[in-house]
């Protein structure tokens, strides 16, 4: 048999020996709060979600769905609401492609050395931004009014292209787009602008030392910059684009967009809220996709941007929740 001896405990300068410190049983801490609100809540959601299965007495009926989700599911696919929400989507788009187009150059215009251009550019902002946009469309709208004919020739003189004014008017998808471009290109310019400054100015005066034009410079170097700024706010103005569309058949009393499809049934039936509903769940489906393109868009910006890492996607966050991970042990925890 082989014996081996016991380490002897250090010892300090004093001569006394030192002994280990005890291990520490780590207890984490009780957050009462937190359970209490969490059990509130649970409560407050389960009730909500009872209401949404529930019956009430109506028309006669005592068992009738509070909700009406029969109705809802006969009218959500119904061919007058898909086309409603596909015209939905094509003002939003071309509104938007307009508006951000407007919006790059009155940006340009408000960061010109040309004191005119600034001008012209506040000057339109000032309208355009303080003026609501459902006051607008019914100004364009009546624009016959003030002018039946709009011509481009010599002030004073003769003109070169005329057009009868009602024929553009009558035209309801043409005038929601005009209307909801001029209004969107003012909030653009200022994003536009927002992310021109945020570029180190070093940029410009590197690429006009290469000999390249101001366009050149705005195009192919400050403006690629400038998306991890532009992009994010440009993503909540698209969003804010598709719900703002249903102005638009309440104040030109056509249009065929989304809401004013859902309006033209409950109009005929009086089911006001079930159909409501359809119209809602569409305008979730659609913000939730364009949610999902801003967030891949923004990522695709911000490589390389930042100190932390990339954001995760949709599908990883839910991989990451159902995954079980276990704590690291805190230090000096017993193993």
């Amino acid at each position: 048999m082989h014996l081996v001896d016991a380490p002897t405990p250090p010892v300090s300068h004093s001569g006394e020996a030192r002994t280990a410190p005890p291990a520490l049983d780590v207890v984490p801490v009780r957050h009462v709060g937190r359970w209490i609100a969490s059990g509130v809540l649970l409560i407050v959601v389960a009730m909500f979600l009872h209401t949404l299965f529930s019956h009430i007495p109506r028309n006669g009926n005592p068992h009738d769905s509070r909700f009406e989700w029969n109705v809802v599911g006969h009218y959500l696919f119904q061919w007058s609401i898909v086309h409603g929400a596909i015209v939905t989507l094509e003002i939003t788009a071309i509104s938007m492609a307009a508006g951000v187009l407007l919006g790059i150059v009155l940006a340009s215009m408000r960061l010109s050395a040309n004191r005119q251009l600034r001008w012209v550019s506040w000057s339109y902002l000032w309208f355009f931004r303080g003026t609501p946009v459902y006051v607008q469309l019914i100004f364009w709208s009546n624009l016959a009014w003030i002018y039946p004919r709009l011509s481009v020739g010599v002030p004073f003189g003769p003109s070169f292209w005329s057009m009868d004014t009602n024929s553009l008017i009558t035209n309801l998808f043409l005038v929601a787009v005009i209307g909801l471009s001029l209004n969107e290109a003012a909030y653009m310019a200022e994003i536009v602008r927002a992310g021109i400054i945020a570029v180190d100015h070093g940029q410009s005066e590197a690429a006009q030392a290469l000999g390249m034009r101001r366009v050149q410079t705005l195009v192919r170097i400050v403006l690629p910059q400038a998306m991890r700024v532009i992009v994010p706010p440009t993503g909540n103005e698209t969003i804010s684009m598709l719900k703002t569309t249903s102005l638009v058949g309440a104040a030109l009393g056509g249009g065929g967009e989304l809401y004013r499809a859902v309006q033209n049934i409950y109009d005929l039936n009086y089911l006001i809220p079930p159909l409501l509903i359809v119209g809602c769940l569409w305008y979730l489906a659609m913000t939730s996709v364009l949610s999902i393109g801003q967030f891949y868009i923004e990522r695709y910006y911000g490589r390389g941007i930042g100190v932390g890492p990339a954001p995760l996607t949709l599908s990883q966050t839910i991989r990451r929740s159902l995954r079980r991970t276990q704590r690291p042990p805190m230090p000096g925890a017993p193993s």
